[in-house]
């Protein structure tokens, strides 16, 4: 068994149902999986920072999650392409 707080039936159920699964229903699944988890950390960010915008959230996410360096990159990438009022 894998899990603690799984019955071993339906566990051994739930595995046969991953591994008859097709390539793309699996990658479909992680793809939306992950989408889960980024939306959940980006609303925890949001309510724990109230007066963000959510440009600064998603940079905010991208310090936290995959470093300073590049967020830091990203809000200089995003400040040289963002639309200017008189173009």
């Amino acid at each position: 068994m894998q899990s603690s707080d799984t019955n071993e039936a339906t566990e051994r159920a739930l595995i046969s149902l991953i591994r008859k699964a097709s390539f793309v229903t699996k990658v479909s699944q992680v793809r939306s999986l992950s989408q889960v988890a980024i939306q959940l950390s980006k609303r925890a960010i949001a309510r724990a920072n109230k007066d963000l915008s959510e440009r600064q959230v998603d940079v905010l996410f991208v310090a936290y999650h995959y470093g300073e360096d590049l967020a830091s990159n990203l809000e200089k990438y995003l400040s040289r392409n963002e639309p200017h009022e008189n173009a």
